[in-house]
């Protein structure tokens, strides 16, 4: 029986704490009102208990997307929502999603939102799925919500392992590289100590490329540690400042502007937008709740923000693509598709076929993009071996000159 840690009040008004067994929430009040006392806080034992993260690892994609289908079809079979968590916590084999969905089971059965439950996990489940169970929970259209959820994080699922399959190689070839250009500096190099020595007494200067080489060396061997932990400083410091609202917002701006993935980021954001928006409004929802409840799901807060606007103009009686053109974020082509639509009064259905194009673009491209990283981590690697041998190799020719 779960257990449960309380903050309550006696009736002369004093604070106590304990813990109780009980079998839900609910109980577990009841039984603070048996005891005369009046419950200030109540949680779940196990939420106050260290979470070791590496121990108990986020499940994968394709596992989450398992589960939400066979909810969906228990939903779609007229199984009550309750009895239908309770079927899948039973099947669950990952034991941290079996722990997950047996507290969203008693969160709901306490009377807490389904798309609140999700929400509370928001580790396992990430923001575009809370997004269209949202919607599909205020729509009354849960079990296709649950199912297009599903798919997502199946293609989601399978694209992640392409790219991992395909990083494998290029990965190796990183460490490996690193490995001998690091070997070749702290070991090789001071063999050829003597004879820079010896050339640079004679009056002839080293090259450019090799007194280069020579400092590189001395700034890893000597201030190697230094740079490790300033480095790791800033990492962390740059963690903290973008987990704060204008740290998202300045990385989100960053993201847009990087070289070959900003492009691929932000039509992976403007897809989301367009699915969830899309989806919403073909069942129904009205546009200014479907336009904040899409906003949510861009994962990007500029774009979040140009949407919020587009809410605001629409609430006046104005146009949907007029501020979304304004902003400048969301791709010309999109807004030309988007602008035909909402005049022919088709917006639903051409938002969920631009997402899909845009999907499928996308994930041509990011195929491509891996791909050319193997040959890029080759030719790397093959110049800093190549610089290495040059700058020992041209005082060797540079004294052979001066002997002539």
């Amino acid at each position: 029986m779960p257990e449960y840690v309380y903050v309550a009040k006696t009736s002369a008004g004093e604070e106590v704490t304990g813990q109780l067994s009980a079998a839900s929430k609910r109980e577990a009040l009841d039984a603070l009102h048996r005891l005369t006392l009046f419950p200030v806080k109540v949680e779940d034992a196990a939420r106050w208990q260290v979470n070791l993260d590496f121990f108990n690892r986020r499940p994968p994609d394709f596992v989450v997307a398992a589960v939400l289908s066979q909810l969906a079809d228990l939903l779609e079979n007229g199984v009550p929502v309750l009895e239908a968590f309770r079927v899948v916590v039973k099947q669950v084999q990952h034991a941290k999603l079996r722990e997950v969905m047996t507290d969203i089971r008693d969160r709901i059965a306490d009377g807490e939102a389904i798309d609140v439950a999700f929400a509370s996990h928001s580790r396992i489940f990430n923001e575009l799925t809370i997004s269209i169970i949202r919607a599909g929970a205020e729509g009354a259209f849960l079990e296709d919500a649950l199912r297009r959820t599903s798919a997502f994080l199946e293609q989601q699922s399978e694209m992640k392992g392409k790219i991992v399959s395909a990083m494998i190689y290029p990965s190796i070839l990183a460490v490996v590289g690193t490995g001998v250009v690091t070997v070749l500096l702290v070991f090789f190099v001071p063999m050829f100590q003597d004879f820079f020595d010896l050339l640079t007494a004679s009056g002839q200067p080293l090259p450019w490329t090799t007194r280069s080489l020579l400092f590189m060396r001395e700034v890893i061997i000597y201030y190697g540690p230094y740079i490790i932990g300033i480095v790791l400083f800033l990492g962390f410091w740059l963690q903290g400042q973008l987990s704060t609202k204008w740290g998202i917002r300045l990385l989100d701006r960053i993201k847009l502007h990087l070289p070959l993935l900003g492009p691929l980021i932000l039509n992976s954001a403007v897809s989301r937008f367009c699915r969830v928006l899309g989806t919403l409004l073909e069942n129904g929802v009205p546009i200014l709740r479907s336009l904040d409840i899409s906003s949510q799901s861009t994962g990007n807060t500029l774009l979040a923000d140009a949407v919020k606007l587009s809410a605001e103009n629409v609430s006046s009686g104005e146009s949907l693509s007029k501020p979304l053109a304004e902003a400048g974020i969301i791709p010309p082509q999109v807004m030309a598709m988007i602008s035909v639509a909402e005049e022919s009064n088709t917006l639903e259905g051409v938002l969920v076929k631009v997402a899909d194009t845009i999907e499928r673009n996308t994930a041509r491209r990011l195929d491509t993009l891996v791909r050319l990283i193997e040959p890029i981590m080759l030719l790397l690697m093959a110049v800093a071996v190549f610089y290495i041998v040059v700058s020992l190799l041209l005082p060797l020719s540079q004294m052979g000159k001066g002997l002539e």
